[in-house]
């Protein structure tokens, strides 16, 4: 059990020999393949790395460009509202307008008919009030009136009657 952990210096000089054997095997045959491996994974990572930051500008780009479509379609839906609450307010005063010109038509119908009617009226009235002269000229001549009082008697019941 001693000699495996003793020192022997025979031992160490033919593992330093061993291991410069094996190292100058590994760089004559095995630097090539090992340095190609290295430097193509070098080159994937490169690559990986450069598509991650092309990916990510096209990204930046895509979120400017949605952000700039969200702008637009905000301020694209803004001038629809506008122009709806415009066109409502239109419509509002076109009907108002409507509404004041039908109830102005309206008013001026009624009026017409109560002129009509009281034109119909003060015609009828003044029929009635000829007859009453009539009637009375009838009694006044029978009561054997002169012409000048006869006379006299309707003029007065004519200015008795209004002018309206």
């Amino acid at each position: 059990m001693d000699s495996l952990l003793s020192v022997n210096p025979g031992l160490i000089i033919w593992t330093i020999i061993n291991f410069l054997i094996f190292l100058l095997i590994i760089l004559k045959f095995g630097s090539k393949p090992i340095m190609n491996a290295l430097k193509s994974r070098e080159n994937r990572i490169n690559s990986a790395i450069e598509s991650a930051e092309k990916a990510k500008t096209e990204a930046e780009k895509l979120f400017i460009e949605s952000e700039k479509r969200i702008q637009t379609s905000k301020e694209e839906m803004s001038q629809i509202v506008a122009k709806g609450r415009q066109a409502a307010e239109d419509i509002i005063k076109k009907a108002s307008e409507e509404a004041d010109l039908q109830k102005k038509a309206k008013l001026d119908d009624a009026i017409g008919e109560i002129e009509k009617s009281k034109n119909i009226a003060l015609i009828e009235l003044r029929k009635e009030v000829a007859q009453m002269a009539v009637e009375a000229a009838e009694k006044i001549i029978d009561a054997n009136l002169d012409k000048e009082k006869h006379y006299q008697l309707v003029e007065k019941y004519i200015e008795k009657i209004p002018k309206n």
